[in-house]
């Protein structure tokens, strides 16, 4: 089941104090947090008035009691795996957990299986979550909400429509199954695709729905999930036959993932390659023309900054290639941490890097620009070799500052606009920024 995406979130740098809990709502719009808490209202409602008037029918507590130690065991089992996919995790994420969710939807009252999808997502946030950047508490809650609500829509239709408790191996049993995966699916889609919008403001179907493969992933989890419900309904020692292929899914998944990241990711700093940073150019450029950027000082458009390291062939000629890959590592942990978090940071091969800063001013962006100049400033590497250690400072950096719409209506009039005024710093003296 899909879980809301990793957000953009302004740095608090005034505010030094201010405690991460805070920092997590503060990054989230208004609009957004009434959703949430509407949602989270609606499933603790909707189920505490199950429970007491019965709805849906008696519960099993074996049935209860099964899926909880399957979920459990299979998301002790995937644990590791789990946690590097939540690190990598990018619009959407397929959770596996769904399988049991599905399970339950058709063996429990609709009261139960939203009480299974708080006990399941609660021992994920337990073991493998909480320790995940980007899995804040504040989303765990509400993508948990969501999974309550999807789980109690499906199992509520079949209650109302009489499908509940239908023999699976019947023609009318497998109506009821498909019917169950197609309403939680759908349910599914529409509360994590609209908080994901109002909390980013995305509208491309990728970014709201993910890809066709993404829901091609889904759609397999749905279906090791009614194989489940099928074998605890008829041959419950069947249901260990659904675990390996789970697992191997999980598995693939994370391999899907780690092959994406690679082909985007340039290996000496582990920021974007030239390929990866580009497409996300291009998708701000496509968001910057929807909104109709006027070009004005308080944030419309956006703008680019390219940057290059001063004088770094001495430092390779000094030291070597492997001290000068350490000390473009550095410097590109400077320039991300002088930006905000919300930019995305580039290598474009040798010693130039170039950041996105979407909606932004052209007053912040001079801030920003500047604030990067200092932060390499004051580098003082120090890396150890066989030989010794070695001490690297001095660093400086030329930037070139272009925006978007002032310099052209392209993507590609911005970059050869940054690239012209990184080389008027460059010729001025470098050290410096130039517009």
């Amino acid at each position: 089941m899909r879980a809301q995406a990793a957000v953009r979130r302004e740095t608090l740098s005034a505010w030094p104090g201010w405690p991460a809990r805070w920092e997590m709502w503060a990054g989230a719009k208004a609009r957004w947090i009434t959703y949430a808490l509407g949602c989270e209202l609606v499933a603790v409602v909707a189920t505490g008035a199950a429970l007491v008037t019965g709805f849906g029918g008696p519960v099993r507590p074996v049935w209860f009691a099964v899926l909880v130690a399957l979920g459990v065991a299979q998301a002790e089992m995937s644990r590791r795996i789990e946690r590097l996919r939540r690190w990598m995790s990018g619009q959407t994420h397929i959770n596996v957990t769904s399988v049991w969710y599905l399970a339950g939807v058709v063996l429990l009252p609709p009261a139960w299986v939203a009480l299974l999808a708080v006990v399941l997502y609660t021992h994920l946030w337990v073991r493998v979550w909480r320790q995940v950047r980007t899995r804040p508490a504040h989303r765990f809650v509400a993508s948990t909400a969501w999974a309550m609500l999807s789980c109690f829509a499906a199992s509520s239709v079949l209650a109302v429509s009489g499908l509940h408790g239908t023999p699976l191996q019947t023609t009318r049993g497998l109506f009821a199954l498909c019917l169950a995966a197609a309403v939680f699916e759908l349910v599914n889609i529409g509360l994590v695709s609209a908080g994901i919008y109002l909390y980013t403001s995305k509208r491309s179907a990728a970014d709201l729905i993910g890809t066709w493969e993404d829901n091609a992933f889904e759609l397999a989890t749905l279906c090791l999930g009614g194989l489940a419900a099928l074998a605890l309904a008829e041959q419950p020692v069947l249901v260990v036959f659904v675990v390996a292929p789970l697992l191997l899914l999980h598995r693939y998944l994370l391999l899907k993932q780690q092959l994406q990241v690679a082909a985007v990711t340039d290996e000496k700093t582990g920021l974007l390659n030239t390929a990866g940073w580009h497409d996300s150019a291009v998708r701000e450029h496509t968001r910057a023309h929807r909104r109709g950027s006027t070009g004005g000082s308080t944030g419309g458009g956006f703008a680019v900054l390219m940057i290059d390291l001063d004088h770094f062939k001495r430092i390779n000629d000094t030291y070597g290639h492997l001290t000068g890959d350490d000390v473009l590592a550095a410097v590109a942990v400077a320039i991300s941490g002088a930006v905000r978090q919300g930019d995305t940071v580039g290598r474009f091969g040798g010693e130039e890097f170039v950041v996105l800063l979407p909606a932004i001013g052209r007053v912040d962006v001079l801030g920003i620009a500047e604030r990067v100049r200092v932060a390499v400033g004051e580098l003082n590497v120090v890396i150890s070799t066989g030989s010794g250690t070695v001490r690297v400072s001095g660093l400086s950096v030329s930037i070139g500052v272009a925006r978007h719409p002032e310099t052209g209506p392209t993507l590609d009039d911005v970059l050869r606009a940054a690239d012209a005024a990184l080389y008027r710093a460059k010729e001025a003296g470098r050290n410096r920024v130039a517009v």
